[in-house]
């Protein structure tokens, strides 16, 4: 479920779903997309923050579901293709994995607690992140650690993400939302028509290689689909064992 909680004029959405390390699932993509319009559409409302809470932020997408849920207004979990004009703050504590992390890569601004972390784990399962890591990744971080991240599956610390660009704020655990709060109240203070503008503008100016990454993330995906890779890799997750990979 998602908890959603006005404080002052910022909507704070809450990704509630504790057993399951708060992957996300159809239902939870449905809520994620609502409340993101009604932040659009809410004149009252000039900004979001989205958190994990206190334990972990996500693991990513729920492998019960056959593929990432996605919704026609907001693509992938609600939030990887939706176009705004209000800023998306994440609030990052413990583990962003996966499609977790993707969600962090569509929030505009990073907050992280001290030992949160960022991983891609996909091709431990015989897939590929396909949610808008292939080029929000290198944009957000660096070509080369993205790289590493996509490749190994290894996660990365707070600290290293602040230093390669993507989180703006290292903060001490259990101050991730408040911090995030505060800096969300920081941009509010300013014109709505010139924070809309501004928005626009940067993501008009990354259209064209969004909509090429789009592209080529789906050719990987569709080639990651057809190997029996993945069906191993699922099926060994869920039988908590080494997968066993086909070979040449």
């Amino acid at each position: 479920m998602l908890k959603v909680e006005r404080t002052g004029s910022v909507l704070v959405l809450e990704l509630h779903r504790p057993r399951q390390r708060n992957a996300i699932d159809t239902e939870l993509t449905h809520e994620i997309d609502a409340a993101l319009a009604l932040l659009e559409r809410d004149p009252q409302i000039a900004a979001a923050v989205v958190t994990g809470g206190r334990e972990v932020f996500s693991a990513g997408t729920d492998l019960h579901e056959a593929s990432s849920p996605s919704t026609p207004d907001g693509g992938e979990y609600g939030i990887a293709r939706r176009p705004r004009r209000k800023p998306v703050v994440a609030a990052v504590e413990g583990l962003a994995l996966g499609g977790g992390f993707e969600i962090v890569l569509a929030c505009d601004l990073v907050v992280a607690a001290e030992s949160a972390r960022f991983g891609l784990p996909e091709v431990r399962r015989g897939v590929v992140a396909n949610c808008g890591a292939f080029f929000r990744g290198p944009q957000r971080l660096s070509p080369t650690i993205a790289l590493e991240m996509m490749l190994t599956g290894d996660s990365v610390s707070a600290a290293r993400a602040y230093q390669a660009g993507l989180v703006n704020q290292v903060v001490p655990d259990g101050t991730a939302l408040d911090s995030a709060l505060e800096l969300a109240e920081r941009i509010i203070r300013n014109s709505p028509a010139a924070i809309a503008a501004t928005l626009a503008g940067v993501r008009e100016a990354q259209a064209e290689s969004e909509r090429a990454g789009w592209a080529a993330t789906e050719r990987a995906a569709a080639d990651a689909a057809a190997s029996p890779d993945r069906a191993e890799g699922i099926a060994a997750f869920f039988e908590k064992r080494e997968p066993r990979w086909t070979r040449g």
